[in-house]
């Protein structure tokens, strides 16, 4: 079987995986981001009722209302809590056998998944934040959506390397579980999902808007709803990119090491 079919095989068994349960597909992809989004759309028109702001940082309440309802979009696409779980289960139990055994590595087996499932809830929920920005009149600029994706794309290869390569300290801890966790609430707030990046005070707001975490959260609905153009979004592109290649090369690194002492009964 041709690496492509593995890989659509692989998909497949994501998407059908998480549509057996019907109903918990829909809380997951639409009453949890939708109630969150509600949420924080509140917050912030409580914040500007109770200011009294005209604009904050340049920007009005239509332009952070946009902000808040994509973001919660973009980051149940990017975020990887799940599948890093199931990696570092699968070191930690010694149930890597079972995948190592199969004519298919450990990082694409997942990775195949991770995409099917990513894509499904594209397809599933890309309509609610077109929608909803339709009815409420918000900033969007729609031409831009296509090249968003393609960093989305890339994103989410990034994050499933990044994931892989900290589920690999299950080889050598007991409770690298705490460690994933860590990285992962450091996430909301680096990515921009809490609030946008161009709020935090300088030089730290520029130094966190340069990180490739931003390009999870922040650089696709910043660009999406005009917070900037198209030299800040290619300067996020090419940080993307690049730190793409070194947690790659660290990830291969970690992995072979790892491997090498892998008794096959759980690190």
């Amino acid at each position: 079987m041709s690496f492509w079919k593995k890989s659509k095989a692989a998909a497949k068994l994501a998407i059908l995986s998480h549509l057996e349960y019907r109903f918990n597909f829909f809380i997951d992809a639409y009453m949890q981001p939708m109630i969150t989004t509600l949420v924080e759309m509140a917050l912030w028109y409580g914040i500007w009722v109770q200011g009294g702001f005209q604009s904050l940082n340049g920007f009005g309440l239509n332009s952070y209302l946009a902000y808040a309802l994509w973001a919660t979009f973009v980051a149940r696409i990017t975020v990887n809590w799940e599948y890093e779980m199931r990696m570092m289960e699968d070191i930690e139990t010694g149930k890597l056998n079972a995948i190592l055994l199969r004519p298919f590595s450990f990082y694409s087996f997942y990775l195949s998944q991770f995409f099917g499932y990513k894509f499904s809830v594209i397809l599933g929920t890309l309509g609610v934040p077109l929608i909803a920005t339709y009815l409420l009149d918000l900033p969007l600029h729609y031409e831009r959506l296509p090249v968003v994706f393609v960093l989305i794309l890339i994103y989410v290869l990034f994050a499933h390397t990044l994931s892989f390569f900290f589920s690999c300290f299950g080889f050598f801890m007991t409770r690298a579980h705490s460690l994933t966790i860590a990285k992962n609430v450091a996430l909301w707030v680096l990515a921009g999902e809490v609030f946008p990046l161009d709020l935090v005070p300088e030089p730290y707001g520029k130094w966190m808007m340069w990180s490739p975490f931003a390009s999870g959260v922040y650089v696709p609905v910043g660009f999406l709803t005009g917070r900037f153009g198209y030299e800040e979004f290619f300067e996020a592109l090419l940080s993307l990119v690049v730190s793409l290649s070194i947690v790659g090369v660290a990830a291969v690194g970690i992995w072979r090491a790892g491997i090498t002492r892998y008794v096959g009964t759980g690190a």
